[in-house]
């Protein structure tokens, strides 16, 4: 049972994005659940509840990350693709990756969920998609390990290469697997770990990397196995104009008509970038349910083109934010995504593109309804406590308590959380991780991500 913890005098409290903020309320948490909001304040609790003195901060939902790499934080800021596209930076980095060891998974998930915690993500996927021959152990149960070392709500996707270079593809044949070997593992990940409701601390989503790196059938057989399951499917989709050449000359069709043809589309989709739609395909994905991981700040790292995030809200497509891979961001900084998604479409589509308040929603509630957690997103009585709460009482935001929670967005030099919660339980207190010692974690993933570097002759 989750302590219970009162969050006392909160100077400003967003429950949602469509509704006002309060000021001076108290929220109770109570069973990993919002117990009572008390809108005036005054909450008269027992002695065993934690009370965190909140006068200074903006309480938020958690945010949710609806697209991920983790293993991608030990190979970050590499000289060699540091101004190179999406296909050149895969094929030097596959030949590193293809090194990746049980530790480097398990480090490297620690890594970026601890990265995504310290700036209030609290629920997250993660899209790995590398089996190396000779990889030893659960590669899904070293991720779900480190998600409840570090206390993350965790829906990671099983993902899969089945397309090597041999046959077409881009991924070399050391990371590939045979259809029969994803599909029977991918079975094995959903009866192990996924977890049915709208509250669940572990979900499975299936997820073929791309159309460039897995078959046509095994796209098939995974939205079937999937739908059997009550699973979550996802892929890369359109994301540079390479990749719509590439299905034009493979499958003689757009990116969008191969997923047609393959049966993924539908409202347990969601498709990570999704840049190059026409209007057409937009209108095709508005009438399936579809959904867009938006990854603003990997879509510029890349050059790879800005999401039509303004025209997909106008027509009622979900759109959720993302991170992407560490080695193409190359953070995981979850705020300081919500803010580049914000400026990057005024860059696009002028100043009045897009809100602070549709920033949040995609951020919270639209993440959370793409990966199907129907009790995150918001703060209500009733509905999960997942929470990140940001003291803006620090000189960056001296000036902007006119409206406390966009300051979260317009200003601030640190994204970094006072407290984040999630379940109800403390992950990130008074600013650290509870979890794992910092300074011990960051001093693993340097020696873990140079000892992945040597392997593959990066260095010596």
């Amino acid at each position: 049972m989750s302590k219970k913890i009162l969050l006392k005098d909160i100077h400003c409290l967003q429950t949602s994005f469509d509704k006002p903020s309060l000021s001076g309320a108290d929220l109770l948490i109570e069973d990993g659940k919002v117990k009572k909001i008390y809108k005036e304040g005054n909450a008269k609790v027992d002695s065993d509840v934690r009370i965190i003195n909140c006068s200074n901060h903006v309480v938020i939902p958690g945010m949710v990350n609806t697209h991920h790499h983790f293993y991608q934080t030990l190979t970050r800021n590499l000289p060699a693709v540091q101004n190179a596209e999406l296909f050149d930076w895969l094929v030097y980095l596959y030949d590193i990756w293809k090194h990746i060891d049980e530790e480097a998974v398990y480090t490297s998930s620690c890594l970026a969920i601890g990265e995504l915690l310290k700036t209030g993500c609290t629920t997250s996927t993660d899209h790995h998609y590398l089996y190396p021959r000779g990889f030893k152990g659960d590669l899904m149960g070293l991720q779900f390990e480190a998600s409840d070392r570090l206390g993350m709500r965790f829906s990671p996707t099983r993902g899969s290469m089945s397309l090597s270079k041999k046959d077409g593809g881009l991924p070399p044949d050391s990371v590939v697997q045979t259809t029969d070997e994803i599909l029977e593992d991918s079975e094995r990940c959903i009866k192990q770990y996924h977890q049915e409701g709208g509250d669940a601390m572990h979900k499975i989503v299936l997820a073929p990397c791309s159309p460039f790196s897995v078959t046509k059938d095994l796209m098939k057989e995974s939205c079937n196995l999937a739908r059997k399951y009550g699973a979550r499917i996802h892929t890369h989709l359109c994301e540079t104009y390479d990749e719509a050449d590439f299905c034009n000359q493979m499958y003689g069709c757009r990116p969008v008509e191969l997923m047609k043809e393959c049966d993924m589309v539908g409202n347990d989709v969601f498709f990570a970038h999704g840049i190059h739609f026409n209007d057409n395909e937009l209108q095709y994905l508005q009438e399936t349910g579809c959904h867009i991981a938006h990854c603003p700040s990997s879509n510029m790292r890349l050059g790879s083109g800005i999401c039509r995030v303004k025209d997909m809200k106008e027509l009622g497509i979900n759109v959720g934010i993302a991170v992407d891979g560490s080695a193409s961001n190359d953070s995981s900084d979850m705020l300081g995504e919500l803010r580049n998604a914000l400026l990057l479409q005024r860059v696009k589509y002028g100043a009045a593109a897009v809100t602070a308040s549709d920033i949040f929603t995609m951020g919270t509630l639209g993440g959370a309804k793409m990966l199907g957690f129907d009790q995150v997103g918001i703060l209500e009585e009733g509905w999960q406590a997942d929470i990140a709460i940001f003291d803006v009482s620090t000189l960056p935001y001296a000036g902007s308590h006119s409206d406390s929670t966009a300051s979260l967005l317009f200003c601030g030099t640190n994204h970094n959380t006072a407290y984040t919660i999630v379940n109800g339980k403390v992950v990130v207190d008074d600013g650290n991780l509870v979890g794992y010692d910092e300074n011990e974690l960051a001093k693993k993933g340097r020696e873990v991500s140079e000892n992945l570097l040597k392997r593959a002759g990066v260095i010596r």
